[in-house]
């Protein structure tokens, strides 16, 4: 690919920043109306061919699998190729390309390209731009809407066929291979949940003896502040999102314009942890603090566990099924929504000699090291796939 020359009028014409080889002239200006149309409604099919906007995974995911199920249900129809986007809350960013025929609630929207390749269709609803757009339209505050209608009047630009089967190619490898990524980085996560299961067996089967976990460590409950304490600048306070892939994230960042006591600032080797949150499966997340970190706090639904010992045998332990399986009482999925002092009081931690630990924590810190370099990998790959399509695209 090469950057666009100017046209013979010394003007750049209506063509892309980036653009293959071969390819000339401007593209055409059209209307998303005159590219698809909405799939049929009141189809019936059976519900584990039913796609609700749960289903539909963000940015450029998957389907979560369907409830299998024979029930019959009535929906919008669509065939394999069509572009189906969550219509509530657009901003999510929703969207799935169909491999498959079936059939969608009224909270998704069908659209069946005509005359333009799906693929290339597909990257192009799939940019932000065109979600701003959807965004402008919206109908309703507590649970907004995309208008149809509106949708439809999206004023975009296309090439030739040729060109457009080029672009969907070049984009459907990288795609791939950011799928493969995907796959790699939860591979890694599951090969690495086996070792823990290992290393960190039910209490009856441990080889070691127990203590508790507070004897270990020191629990710190985080910072309460008001919406009028929050600032441009000031202390950082870390919150849940700032955990991410069990690591810290400062995509998210809110500061605080007050004083914070000493034992509310973190420390290097601290380990932070979602305690509350309104979803169950953050609960229990954690990530050490690497370095030092001034001028930085923790948010109220987040807990500072403060070792004695090895702060990295610890933070591996916290990460094991045998302590899900102590704070959340049954088979290890989290039923409640918080994590209390009391609660983290009443866990054991095995403790074998100080020379194991060491073994234990340098085998399993190796292991998130190769997690991490995968994931940032997977990151480049998303960020190069985002730039591509503000290049190709018009």
């Amino acid at each position: 690919m090469g950057e666009n020359r100017s046209l013979s009028n010394g003007q750049e014409g209506n063509v892309p920043k980036l653009r293959f080889p071969g390819f000339e002239g401007e593209w055409e200006n059209t209307e998303l109306g005159n590219l698809a149309i909405y799939g049929k409604d009141k189809t019936r099919v059976t519900k584990n061919h039913f796609v609700s906007t749960e289903n539909i995974e963000q940015n450029f995911g998957g389907i979560v699998p369907f409830e299998d199920s024979k029930t019959m249900v009535d929906g919008t129809e669509f065939t394999k190729g069509d572009i189906l986007i969550a219509n509530i809350r657009p901003y999510l960013k929703k969207i799935w390309q169909s491999d498959m025929d079936g059939a969608c609630n009224a909270d998704v929207l069908v659209l069946k390209p005509q005359e333009i390749d799906n693929v290339f269709f597909y990257f192009l609803v799939a940019q932000n731009k065109f979600i701003d757009y959807v965004m402008g339209g919206v109908k309703g505050s507590k649970m907004p809407r995309g208008d149809k209608a509106h949708i439809l009047q999206y004023n975009t630009a296309v090439p030739s066929i040729l060109e457009q089967q080029q672009i969907a190619k070049f984009l459907s490898l990288l795609s791939n291979r950011i799928a493969t990524q995907k796959e790699l980085v939860e591979t890694l996560k599951k090969y690495k949940r086996g070792l823990l299961d290992k290393i960190f067996p039910p209490k009856k089967d441990s080889l070691f003896p127990t203590v508790r976990l507070s004897k270990m460590a020191d629990f710190l409950q985080g910072l309460t502040y008001s919406p009028i304490d929050i600032a441009n600048s000031g202390y950082l306070v870390l919150r849940s999102s700032n955990i991410q892939n069990a690591a810290l994230s400062f995509d998210d960042c809110v500061y605080v314009n007050m004083e914070i006591p000493t034992h509310l600032q973190v420390k290097q080797g601290d380990i932070i942890m979602c305690v509350r949150n309104g979803s169950k499966k953050l609960v229990g997340k954690s990530a050490k603090i690497p370095c030092e970190m001034p001028m930085t706090t923790w948010g109220a639904f987040m807990m500072i566990i403060r070792s004695k010992i090895d702060c990295s045998y610890i933070y591996q332990y916290l990460n094991s099924q045998a302590f899900y399986s102590q704070v959340f009482k049954d088979t290890g999925t989290a039923t409640i929504n918080q994590i209390t002092k009391g609660i983290l009081n009443e866990c054991e931690l095995p403790l074998p000699p100080k020379n194991e630990r060491d073994r234990i924590a340098t085998l399993l810190d190796g292991f998130d090291k190769r997690i991490e370099s995968t994931y940032f990998s997977l990151l480049k790959m998303q960020d190069l796939r985002k730039s591509l399509l503000q290049q190709l695209f018009i």
